[in-house]
């Protein structure tokens, strides 16, 4: 275990919830110092599950705020300004997703900070972008999905009419990975012309950026050739299938696996009988393709087509409730879960960070702390100097 790749870099996080945190926590798993200001009743998604939920030690703030220090000073007191003024001055990134108002009556608006350390990177976690007519809503992750045209997708692949959220935090979560690379790129723009910048991560534009990578379509094009909408993406019949004892995902996705799917499945004829003996015919008969897909599975046995699948390089796998995940062998095989003791909490299960950098190690991430574990500290040691 070393420092990791960003060791020495200094992060003063005002972030809450799960976009900004999610950002910080990643800075964190590589290396970064992260101090995280919190009010007196913390941040929100301590509050969240349970049995801990009491200590504020909730099962998401052990995640997202792995490898933090949390300090509660009162922004409002002469006391808690001269506090997260000294912090700032001696950090590389302030990092925040207040609203423009609210941050600027705290006196920590752009300008103020960069009053402090010329060459700072001001990160704005913000909902939406501040030219636009939305700048001063609020935004959470049921919002983002709803305006993006997220909650649309699943009513035009399943033919259910009902709009309907994806069940993950995922607005939130893409969002703090575009922060990552927002602050990774400032931070690189710094190190090359001496100059600090702010920048602002709307999540709105973030996760519709996300959204239409592939769904913008035909859109692409002036005037459009085709609607919006990705139809390989959208193709009811593109879904785990059943067979004899489960379900699996097999993925033949090019066309010459295509083919020998059906061969390996003794049904070529199929291919021939109905016309699709050219790349082309064959694209346009996904759908179909799929169907006779999903006809032949139950013969058999979850754990006999992977057999088959391996045995002819096509891309397949049983269907993984969550609680399966954690039995996962390749998961298990790169140590992707391990358990770790909190001095206070007991053992926890540690998320291993996914991304490595093979020129410099894993930096050691301390456990989420509790709420103003390091106040004192943190105090401390701006008055030292």
């Amino acid at each position: 275990m070393t420092a990791g790749i960003l060791q020495g870099i200094r992060i003063v996080d005002m972030t809450s919830v799960i976009f900004g945190p999610y950002c910080t926590a990643t800075l964190a798993e590589m290396g970064a110092q992260v101090v995280k200001i919190e009010p007196s009743n913390g941040d929100e998604v301590r509050r969240v599950g349970r049995p801990v939920v009491n200590r504020g030690m909730g099962p998401c703030h052990m995640t997202l705020n792995r490898g933090k220090r949390s300090v509660v000073w009162n922004l409002k007191s002469e006391r808690g300004q001269a506090a997260i003024r000294k912090l700032i001055a001696r950090s590389d990134v302030f990092i925040h997703n207040l609203r423009l108002d609210a941050i600027e009556r705290i006196g920590l608006g752009y300008e103020a900070v960069k009053a402090l350390r010329r060459d700072i990177v001001y990160v704005h976690c913000s909902g939406f972008g501040s030219d636009g007519p939305y700048a001063d809503r609020a935004a959470y992750d049921d919002i983002i999905q709803a305006a993006s045209g997220a909650a649309s997708l699943l009513p035009r692949a399943d033919g259910n009419a009902a709009p309907r959220y994806l069940p993950m935090a995922l607005a939130d979560k893409v969002s703090g990975l575009h922060a990552v690379h927002a602050v990774l790129g400032a931070l690189f723009h710094r190190e090359r012309s001496g100059q600090g910048q702010k920048v602002e991560v709307p999540m709105f534009e973030s996760f519709t950026h996300f959204l239409l990578q592939e769904h913008l379509y035909g859109r692409a094009f002036v005037p459009p050739n085709d609607p919006p909408g990705y139809p390989r993406q959208l193709d009811s019949q593109r879904q785990p299938m059943r067979t004899l004892d489960g379900y699996i995902a097999i993925a033949p996705y090019t066309d010459e696996r295509w083919v020998r799917f059906f061969e390996v499945t003794g049904q070529s004829q199929f291919l021939h009988e109905n016309g699709f003996d050219s790349a082309k015919a064959r694209f346009n008969a996904l759908p179909k393709m799929q169907e006779k897909m999903a006809e032949l599975l139950p013969a058999q046995t979850t754990q006999d087509w992977l057999d088959l699948m391996s045995r002819h390089d096509i891309p397949a796998t049983r269907v993984n409730s969550l609680e399966q995940v954690f039995d996962d062998p390749h998961l298990n095989a790169v140590g992707f879960f391990r358990t770790r003791h909190h001095p206070t909490e007991g053992d926890y299960l540690e998320l291993k960070p996914p991304v490595r950098f093979a020129g410099a190690g894993e930096a050691t991430v301390s456990p989420a702390p509790l709420l103003g574990e390091h106040s004192e500290t943190v105090g401390k040691e701006l008055d030292e100097g």
